[in-house]
């Protein structure tokens, strides 16, 4: 009963905040691009012109050099179009690059460079050298952004990606955003402030530290997903991190960018309960079956009045430390079920949450992942649609999270009037592996903006990892600027061209391959990196491809041969050798899927000897991708592990930050939970766990065979998780953090062994793996 009147109680306070709105904000009859330039124009941060302009050159020193930069002149020009750019030449023959804001400032330079210099940027490459005697061609360019909002960055990035991260490594990460037009992006730093509210509410220090999760699993403690893994943060951690995070949303701002900001989903320690019994709290479902220990926190019902006094000592903290572009975020239910299955109750959970927002700043935008709606039959239109229409039109702003593949905007008709962005979500996890879907892209962001009554406001990269098929994140912004269709084959030839700093046909008809065959996915399988060289061995397995191998091979043996013709002065051979070991390590992957189908078999079929022989060459293939990923500084396992370990505030944290890398990209949980789900293709995991994994399946197998008996998978799992996969979280090996071996020979090498190896007469040579029959995902 008490329940019942407070959801009664929230539906006349909804009622009452769309009758009495005191907010200048009104977009009820505004078009989806008509709230787009309204809505950035609201959140872009009040910087002075002449603090965007410095900053904004700031990034022009550090892209080209402090030489080449005095051949460039800045101009941010408020009466100009809401992200847009202008390119001149003055009459001192520097080049004049105007914007809107910074950041339109520094995607003019982008622009400049790629299109008109032919020289581009990469997450691995951020530095571009220019001729010292360059003479700067007059060309006069305007251009606008067909997308009011561009936003980047994902809640889950922050672990994956920027667990580790300085200010070095943000500083060119902030350079590259900048360059790409990004306009929105969040900053999800919050744990020193949640210790500062839960010790002024009461609670004891050691009831905080079995809440708080570890510095690599924040994310999902963030979301009520689990609590206190792989923790506890020290005082020394928590202080380093809300200081960079305000240096980081400092330099966002010095360049125009907007920063959304955490407020209060709901999610607290179990503790809380012990301070105040009188509130209504509900256990939060198991995720992923974690232990107790580490799962099933608490959520303060909305509607009570500690969610209110909570949320307001949280927000007023987060922007007395941070400041606000009045946009903040929050996901109650990410991967959760709500805890009551009522269209009322949504309404009334919704309204509660935007008005402890707007309770504090009255200028609020509530920005919400999508990613809850997504196959989970607990939304259906009447729920969803409660939920999103408890705050007025245009206060929640929904990032359609995975729009390439799983679009909701469709199915929600268009959000049902809020506004969405349009995002590609593209990676889980960081994982490896070429992959990605060009041409659903292209066309999917047109149909968005085509839809009718379309709520559309923006578009934007939301991937769980970077540092992956680059060429994917930079086609999907650039068509997210465009108002037009990119001519796909005419982009990737270009591609070429200013990725490696010369025009040659064999690294055109390279990437021409590459885009029709693993940037061609047009399926519904859940594409997670999952691949047999990195998934825990079974005869389980459904490995396929929707390409011909044979296209990776071709293009392979293309970049091999172009050697000689990349130009060494402006490194981009750096570049050219990140992507040497690339698709060497992608055909070994796809033909480690082709290998393990004919094992299958083999061992079905109680083929021994062929068994052996088929064992003997996986064994090989791994050793030969450990070979090429230890050439390359951006495939070692020991960059990410020494990065833990320096970004621990003293000695003592470095064992337990060692921990945290190591489990997050293997185990995933104390006992394996999400075993494998970040799993990453780099020196060190090839040899140390992966490799072991298969010796000692394909050496159970070979003895179960010549037995004559079934094998048997059930203890092999025991065998693995206890004897390899468990152990590697608590090792302290020292692995490379500098590359070994020359990437073109070993490469070379690779190919030569690999090339022909469906000639062997014991091998059945699949091409092309059969999907599964179970289309859509499982």
């Amino acid at each position: 009963m008490q329940l019942n009147w407070k959801l009664a109680l929230a539906l006349l306070a909804v009622l009452r905040l769309q009758l009495a709105q005191g907010s200048q904000l009104n977009w009820d009859a505004a078009s989806g691009t008509e709230m787009g330039l309204q809505m950035a124009a609201h959140l872009a941060p009040s910087t002075p012109k002449g603090v965007q302009e410095t900053a904004a050159m700031a990034v022009i020193s550090r892209v080209i050099g402090e030489r080449s930069s005095q051949l460039f002149n800045v101009q941010v020009n408020k009466n100009m179009e809401l992200r847009s750019f202008q390119i001149s030449m003055l009459d001192d023959g520097r080049i004049l690059l105007m914007g809107w804001d910074g950041v339109s400032v520094c995607k003019a330079l982008h622009h400049y460079l790629k299109y008109v210099l032919g020289k581009d940027v990469d997450w691995f490459k951020m530095r571009i050298e220019l001729p010292t005697n360059l003479q700067l061609p007059n060309v006069t360019i305007e251009s606008k952004s067909a997308s009011p909002i561009i936003y980047h960055q994902n809640v889950c990035t922050w672990s994956y990606s920027f667990a580790w991260w300085g200010i070095e490594q943000w500083r060119r990460h902030l350079d590259w955003m900048a360059l790409m037009g990004i306009s929105l992006t969040i900053a999800p730093v919050q744990e020193a402030i949640w210790v500062e509210v839960y010790t002024d509410m009461g609670l004891r220090m050691e009831e905080i530290d079995e809440h708080l999760a570890g510095p690599a699993f924040q994310a999902w403690q963030r979301m009520g997903n689990i609590r206190g893994w792989a923790g506890p943060l020290t005082p020394g951690w928590r202080r380093y991190q809300l200081l960079l995070q305000q240096e980081i949303i400092t330099a966002q701002r010095n360049l125009g960018m907007s920063v959304a900001l955490p407020a209060f989903a709901g999610h607290v320690p179990r503790a809380l309960k012990r301070l105040h019994p009188e509130s209504t709290f509900m256990e939060v479902q198991r995720w992923n079956q974690f232990p107790d220990r580490y799962c099933c926190g608490l959520f303060v019902e909305p509607t009570d009045n500690l969610f209110k006094e909570i949320a307001s000592r949280f927000l007023q903290n987060i922007i007395t430390k941070y400041g606000s572009n009045h946009i903040f975020f929050c996901d109650p239910f990410n991967e959760l079920e709500p805890p009551v299955a009522k269209p009322e109750y949504m309404r009334s959970t919704a309204a509660a949450i935007y008005e402890s927002m707007r309770g504090i700043d009255p200028q609020a935008i509530w920005l919400l992942q999508g990613w809850m709606f997504v196959k989970n039959p607990f939304w259906t239109t009447d729920m969803a649609e409660a939920f999103l229409t408890a705050a007025p039109r245009g206060r929640i702003l929904v990032l359609d999270l995975q729009s390439e593949q799983f679009p909701q905007y469709e199915l929600t008709r268009s959000y049902f009037g809020q506004p969405f962005i349009w995002c590609m979500l593209h990676n889980f996890g960081g994982t490896l592996g070429m992959f990605g879907s060009a041409k659903l892209i292209n066309s999917g962001i047109e149909e968005a903006r085509r839809l009718p009554n379309s709520s559309l406001v923006g578009t934007g990269i939301t991937p769980e990892g970077i540092g992956q098929n680059y060429v994917m994140y930079t086609f999907t912004l650039e068509r997210g600027w465009s108002n037009t269709s990119l001519d796909l084959d005419g982009w990737f030839t270009n591609f070429s061209h200013t990725r490696y700093g010369v025009e040659d046909e064999r690294l055109e008809q390279a990437w021409l391959l590459l885009k029709n065959s693993v940037y061609s996915f047009r399926g519904l399988q859940k594409m997670r990196g999952q691949y047999v060289v990195t998934r825990r061995p079974s005869f389980n397995q459904e490995p396929f491809t929707w390409y011909n191998a044979s296209a990776v091979l071709d293009a392979w043996h293309l970049l091999l041969t172009s050697r000689a013709i990349i130009p060494l002065e402006d490194d981009r051979y750096e570049i050219y050798e990140h992507d040497l070991v690339d698709i060497t390590r992608q055909f070994l992957q796809i033909s480690a899927d082709q290998l393990y189908v004919n094992l299958r078999s083999a061992y079905r079929k109680r083929q021994v000897a062929r068994f052996e022989f088929l064992s003997v060459k996986l064994l090989k293939l791994f050793d030969d991708m450990e070979l090429i990923l230890a050439s390359s500084r951006n495939f070692l396992l020991g960059n990410w592990l020494q990065q833990a370990k320096q970004a621990a505030p003293n000695t003592g944290e470095q064992r337990n930050f060692e921990f945290n890398a190591r489990n997050q990209i293997t185990a995933w949980g104390p006992d394996g939970q999400i075993l494998d789900y970040a799993c990453k293709q780099w020196s060190g995991l090839v040899s140390d766990y992966y490799r072991p994994r298969w010796r000692l399946f394909l050496e159970d197998v070979t003895v179960a065979l010549h037995a004559g008996r079934p094998y048997n998978g059930t203890a092999f799992k025991l065998k693995v998780s206890q004897e390899i996969e468990l152990p590697f979280s608590n090792k302290v090996d020292v692995y490379l953090v500098t590359p070994v071996g020359n990437t073109w020979l070993i490469s070379q090498d690779i190919f030569e062994t690999w090339k022909s190896y469906s000639k062997d007469t014991l091998f059945l040579h699949n091409n092309r793996l059969l999907v599964p029959r179970k289309s859509g995902p499982k």
